[in-house]
């Protein structure tokens, strides 16, 4: 059961920023929005590297230093036993099941739904140009287990990986010390819900090092622990130092986003209720401290309705303490605009995780949205249905990256590979435009090896 919250009423400063009647640039919108102080993002990238090297440097003997050190957890090995996943969905819950399964039902159609055609495109006689979606061999999935459990990112993350058709999924949660140094059992429970027998209790920037370099079984504190295979993709959401580490080794291997401590933004006019408002700010802010929570409004009326609610409804929240950190931090507060087009535009500039439309005719407004990781539309679709059981996905870019970067989704599981077939009589008709180019651009040989064919 949840701590009860301390009597009294909350006190902290929800920050406010005013840029009504300021014509900005984007770049100046950038600025202006609420943000994580730099410093923050730089002390966790020291750190991160750290971990990494030291992952690559000395494989399972660092998993285990580090679990000892960040989780207070001694493993030899971190691989989860099978019998420890089939324990764990015997003993689970039947209504927490029953929400799973109907969550699991929604998540497998959208998924369904998202993968998209082959082309096979005759583009002249005796010439076929394709391109066929391939799915990536092996995936790394991470679940984060820091202050709270989430089975439901178990969901996000393993249902668009089975439907993209991948062969092989590893999924990693920190270990619990209250659970014998294994993954929080709903976590597991969700796994093997899902068909997923390759689970490890490892945490951190630790988990996305290992997914991403591999782990040989000579490095193991054990003879027969076995390796830990790299992965082509890593995927799911964590903390800072999660999202720091999946920076760091893309490249080395496909990542979904860098999602980050979460973020919700709420564009919201006079018709807003600020009592939904406020408890969709704290619903996100009680995730972490560094959580960021955003209300970007045209009525200083309703911004002042919806910090006294704040008040009102974070002292009696489970999780007042760092829901008030996150509320009160510099990634936090409202913004005042002159309308709604302002509130677009910052709300562009801003590329939110999860923005809230409440506005006049919402469906309108969020049509203009064009950055954002996810839009819940109306005062009815509220980001904790997104979170669940909307069908929709939760792993979504954060600070900022939604302006070029998508949610969880099939495609990130899948490749795009194009196939050209030309016959002789096709390649005949553009040899002449390929030896014409080649010599244009300096690279004879290019045309050479077309020529070649017709002697």
């Amino acid at each position: 059961m949840p701590t009860p919250a301390p009597a009294g009423p909350a006190h902290f400063t929800f920050g406010r920023t005013d840029l009504r009647g300021l014509n900005l640039s984007l770049a100046e919108l950038k600025r202006a929005v609420p943000r994580t102080a730099a410093e923050t993002l730089t002390t966790a990238e020291d750190a991160v590297r750290g971990i990494i090297a030291d992952v690559q440097a000395r494989g399972f003997a660092a998993l285990s230093e580090l679990a000892q050190k960040f989780d207070g957890v001694a493993q030899d090995h971190p691989r989860v036993p099978a019998p420890a996943l089939e324990q764990a969905l015997a003993q689970l819950d039947p209504a927490v099941r029953a929400a799973l399964e109907e969550s699991i039902r929604r998540a497998k159609a959208f998924a369904a739904a998202q993968r998209p055609a082959n082309v096979d495109l005759p583009i002249a006689d005796g010439a076929v140009v394709s391109q066929h979606w391939i799915p990536v061999r092996r995936v790394g999935l991470y679940v984060p287990g820091g202050l709270a459990a989430y089975p439901s990112s178990v969901i996000m993350n393993v249902v668009p990986a089975l439907a993209a058709g991948v062969g092989q999924v590893a999924l990693a949660s920190p270990p619990q010390k209250e659970n014998g140094g294994l993954p929080d059992l709903t976590v597991l429970a969700a796994a093997a819900l899902l068909g997923i027998d390759e689970v490890y209790a490892m945490g951190g920037a630790q988990a996305i090092a290992a997914f991403a370099y591999g782990i040989p079984a000579e490095t193991s504190a054990t003879d027969n622990a076995g390796s830990l295979e790299p992965v082509d993709v890593v995927t799911g959401p964590g903390n800072i130092f999660v999202a720091t580490a999946k920076r760091l080794v893309k490249g080395v291997v496909g990542i979904d986003a860098e999602a980050g401590a979460t973020e919700i933004a709420v564009l919201a006019d006079h018709t807003a209720n600020p009592v939904f408002v406020a408890a969709d700010l704290i619903s996100q802010a009680e995730h972490d401290p560094n959580a960021a929570s955003v209300l970007v409004t045209t009525s200083p009326e309703l911004a002042a309705a919806v910090e006294r609610e704040l008040a009102v409804q974070v002292a009696a929240t489970a999780h007042r303490e760092r829901v008030e950190a996150a509320l009160a931090g510099p990634q936090s507060g409202t913004v005042l605009v002159s309308d709604v087009a302002q509130g677009i535009a910052v709300c562009n500039a801003y590329a939110a995780e999860h923005l809230e439309v409440v506005t006049e005719d919402a469906a309108a407004v969020a049509a203009q949205i064009t950055n954002a990781g996810a839009i819940f539309v109306g005062d009815y679709s509220p980001v904790s249905l997104g979170d669940y059981c909307a069908g929709s996905n939760h792993v979504l870019p954060t600070s900022g990256t939604a302006a070029f970067s998508s949610g969880l989704n099939v495609t990130t599981f899948l490749r795009a590979v194009q196939l050209i077939n030309y016959d002789k009589a096709a390649l005949s008709t553009v040899a002449g435009h390929v030896v014409t180019l080649s010599a244009a651009e300096g690279l004879p040989a290019h045309g050479d090896a077309v020529a070649i064919r017709f002697r």
